[in-house]
């Protein structure tokens, strides 16, 4: 596994890269512009370029992440099309940047219909992906079920996957304090195996191409997206133990990031330290 955090571009994407290896790390996550916004951003191709040689060099694994108010399961409108416009600006930036992909939330509808809002989010997704060239990949994330039960299922996942044009350019991102909260992550230390087992069955695994390492604030079920330092919250360190030793998805190469929170003037070196210990055992 290639464990990372998630890094600031302020000084530019080769920076961000530098920062990864200063920390310790072997992957890392971005926002490739403003998470705040859908609008699109004119980047530096050649500063993208020098981060994806730079990573190449050092092994080290890249993902981005989509800005907070993007939402596949939007109805068709003028948002719809910023919503695909940004989506294809940020698979751009990735691709420039040799990432593995551009992580997604899976989307939330809040109209009458659960159906349509899950129709909006294939349309959506084939928009974006029509024509695209690139090699980086759209990596559709687990929700915890805050404000809606969509995307909380594996199976939800892989049938979204598989109804779209062009599913060879679609994977998955495995958030864990999502997983727990929506109760998708197994209860007991022991239920992993069974869970790896159940991913694979339904067609889940073998597309999973990331891992946001997230313990939870709130406790299993609480339906809340909270992330708390590993071992530090609700999920505490043993649950996470068969995951991080899982010679399953240690065979997958995987960039492993973690999203937990920082007390201000620190770093994520310490954590990554640790969760690279407890993966050895």
């Amino acid at each position: 596994m290639r464990f990372g955090c998630h890094i600031s571009i302020r000084k530019g994407y080769l920076e961000a890269a530098r920062t990864a290896v200063l920390l310790g790390a072997q992957s890392f996550q971005y926002f490739p512009k403003n998470p705040r916004s859908l609008m699109v951003k004119a980047y530096n191709r050649s500063d993208a370029e020098s981060c994806e040689r730079y990573c190449r060099e050092h092994g080290i694994l890249t993902i981005a992440h989509t800005p907070y108010p993007t939402n596949l399961a939007v109805d068709e409108g003028e948002l719809r099309q910023a919503t695909i416009a940004s989506l294809r600006n940020d698979l751009e930036i990735a691709d420039a940047c040799g990432s593995v992909g551009v992580v997604v939330h899976f989307g939330k509808y809040k109209g009458k219909d659960p159906l349509q809002g899950y129709k909006n989010i294939i349309e959506c997704i084939n928009e974006v992906l029509a024509g695209y060239p690139g090699r980086a990949l759209l990596l559709i994330e687990n929700q915890a079920g805050e404000g809606s039960l969509m995307g909380t299922t594996l199976e939800e996942l892989v049938q979204i996957r598989g109804l779209c044009r062009r599913p060879e350019l679609i994977g998955f991102c495995f958030d864990t304090c999502h997983a727990f909260a929506s109760k998708l992550f197994p209860a007991l230390p022991a239920g992993w195996p069974e869970w790896e087992r159940h991913a694979e069955a339904v067609g889940y695994l073998p597309h999973l191409r990331a891992i946001h390492l997230n313990d939870s604030v709130y406790a299993r079920g609480a339906c809340k997206d909270r992330h708390a330092m590993i071992g530090k919250g609700q999920m505490g360190e043993a649950l996470f133990l068969p995951l991080l030793r899982s010679q399953r998805l240690k065979s997958m190469n995987l960039p492993v990031v973690l999203e937990t929170p920082l007390m201000r003037g620190t770093t994520h070196a310490g954590e990554i330290r640790y969760v690279k210990e407890l993966s050895e055992g």
